[in-house]
């Protein structure tokens, strides 16, 4: 059975999530420091088998330079979104906001992918960045969008390389084609579900009924 533990890391409180069976972790997004998820994996006697960034944004890979340093892991995002780490969107320094340290990834596509003896689906979902994945986990019944979507709002376009048309065209057809009960764990924020976010969200109004 599948679980789920969420972690407000970073200066901007990002959501990072460890889906976790009884003996394995998938880490998604590690905003911030990477010492308080290795100290969960060390209580909980987990084996860290990925490092899953949604898009690259400084804020939700702030601990993945030290993840891959304390497990030997290759971090895993979109090629897409290479670019942003050269800038101050990745690398960080933006506003005040502390740099990135640096880390190589190798570029994850659309599919499905082995985890935790079953099939994360990866999907394309760009919007908020070129690259955005979203993580679906048909078992959990749960999907991890990033930046993507929020409760009852989106996220940002006005970043270089966003496209609000895009995120949209996005939700409409990776997320809101899921099973209505399926929870959405989004970058920032409480979870929501697809029939709620279906239902409530002021920017997909064609849903209200």
């Amino acid at each position: 059975m599948l679980k789920v533990t969420v972690m407000s890391l970073g200066p901007l409180d990002t959501n990072c999530y460890i889906v976790h069976s009884d003996r394995e972790a998938v880490v998604i997004d590690p905003g911030g420091d990477a010492q308080e998820i290795l100290s969960f994996l060390a209580s909980e006697k987990l084996n860290l088998t990925a490092i899953l960034n949604t898009h690259l944004h400084f804020d939700h890979i702030q601990g993945n330079a030290d993840l891959v340093a304390a497990t030997g892991l290759t971090v895993m995002a979109s090629a897409k979104d290479g670019f942003l780490l050269e800038n101050e969107l990745g690398g960080g320094g933006m506003m005040g906001f502390p740099r990135t340290p640096s880390f190589s990834f190798a570029p994850l596509e659309e599919g499905e992918l082995p985890l935790l003896g079953t099939t994360c689906r990866v999907l394309a979902t760009p919007g908020h960045s070129p690259g955005s994945l979203s993580f679906y986990f048909q078992e959990l019944g749960a999907v991890f969008v990033g930046d993507l979507l929020f409760y009852r709002s989106v996220g940002r376009t006005d970043f270089p390389g966003s496209s609000e048309r895009e995120l949209i065209r996005s939700v409409r057809s990776a997320i809101f084609t899921l099973p209505e009960e399926t929870v959405v764990y989004p970058g920032h924020g409480p979870e929501t579900t697809v029939g709620q976010e279906k239902l409530n969200n002021p920017f997909f109004t064609e849903f209200i009924r």
